[in-house]
């Protein structure tokens, strides 16, 4: 299937709308896995994969909000799912964090404050749950002889110009470094860095769907050159299990997916709206970077992925080259206004509207 587009031609099959993230991938059967912020969006859509794919021991949902529990267990009963556990906890809570992880194979820290502009109003917070929480989830891991540690982190951790975005990166410094604090071959901990997630809470996408059903007579524009990374929460999953698998440790992976700009967004999801241009709101890029150009002495390219690799430790360069990688050139960059893979509304839509069934999963998998 291709989407054809005036000005990108992009290719579905070829690029990253084709691109499974399936090569290798995580086996979770009969394994214990804690899932932090399991009940938001990207938690709800690891369960189901993982139920849907896997048989694990315990499948532990670490989070602060009974409601979105209770409303989540109603999809996963007992009867039909015995490994589901409920922990209400919040990682500022680091005793609370060594009893949930006590006899834990892997864990998925997902758990963040994700607003930049309440995080820009409220930096306390946000420091105490992305930086502190990052910290005890790693000392809670550490004295459980975790296997392995995988966190989600975010573009705007590179380069951040706002407070989220910094807090992410120490986040991302904690967990690539947590390797040589726990001073032993476990846990292993790696970083997974993507972009907006096509859908998910949070996304100007469903703000925009949302005006243009209420009738809204335009759509508020930041700025029309600003431009961002995409991905589909299916993509996400399955780039997590495939990092979680792929993982040495103290690596950050970052997938190549394609970019949009905001304007051809609006156009995708109102074509009639007119835009209003309302100027960039605090602590907001006009463009995402996902790879640095500080970083590409570190980073190593594979088919559908970037590595940043821990710049204390470059022996973990050797073995990724050794395997078939090649170092990025000098001065390189990712970001997402020169990205050469771009999403247009054609593409875009052919984005969204790819569920996949357990069996084309599978397929996946073994292709």
């Amino acid at each position: 299937m291709k989407a054809s587009s005036a000005t990108v031609g992009l290719d579905l099959e070829a690029a990253a709308l084709g691109r499974s993230f399936t090569d290798p991938f995580a086996d979770l059967n009969g394994k214990v896995v804690m899932l932090t912020g399991g009940t938001g969006s990207f938690g709800r859509a690891f369960v189901k994969k993982a139920s849907q794919l896997f048989k694990p021991k315990k499948l532990i949902i670490f989070s602060r909000d009974e409601l979105k529990q209770y409303e989540m267990a109603q999809d996963y009963p007992a009867s039909t799912h015995p490994f589901m556990r409920w922990f209400i906890g919040d990682v500022r809570d680091a005793e609370r964090l060594r009893m949930a992880m006590r006899g834990v194979d892997y864990v998925i820290h997902a758990a963040a404050l994700k607003h930049v502009p309440i995080a820009e109003y409220n930096p306390f917070e946000c420091i105490k749950t992305n930086v502190m929480g990052a910290e005890n989830v790693v000392n809670a891991a550490i004295d459980a002889r975790v296997k392995k540690v995988l966190a989600l982190s975010t573009d705007k951790a590179a380069n951040p110009i706002n407070l989220y975005g910094a807090s992410k990166l120490a986040s991302d410094k904690i967990f690539v470094a947590a390797e040589a604090m726990a001073g032993g071959p476990i846990p292993k901990f790696c970083v997974v860095r993507y972009g907006n997630v096509v859908g998910s809470r949070g996304s100007v996408a469903p703000f925009f769907q949302k005006l243009a059903a209420e009738g809204a007579a335009s759509l508020p524009i930041t700025d029309p050159r600003m431009t961002r990374f995409w991905i589909t929460l299916n993509q996400g999953v399955n780039f997590v299990l495939s990092s979680l698998a792929m993982m040495k440790g103290g690596e950050i992976f970052v997938p190549k997916i394609p970019s949009m700009a905001t304007v051809e967004l609006a156009r995708a999801i109102a074509p009639d709206l007119p835009h209003r241009v309302i100027g960039i709101r605090p602590g907001e890029k006009l463009h995402e970077i996902m790879v640095p150009e500080d970083d590409a002495r570190s980073t190593v390219e594979l088919k559908d992925r970037y590595v940043i690799l821990p710049s204390h430790d470059l022996r973990r360069m050797k073995a990724y080259l050794d395997e078939g990688a090649h170092a990025v050139p000098e001065g390189f960059s990712y970001s997402s206004d020169k990205n050469p893979e771009v999403l247009t509304a054609h593409d875009l839509a052919a984005l969204a509207a790819q569920p996949q069934t357990e069996a084309e999963i599978s397929a996946d998998i073994r292709r």
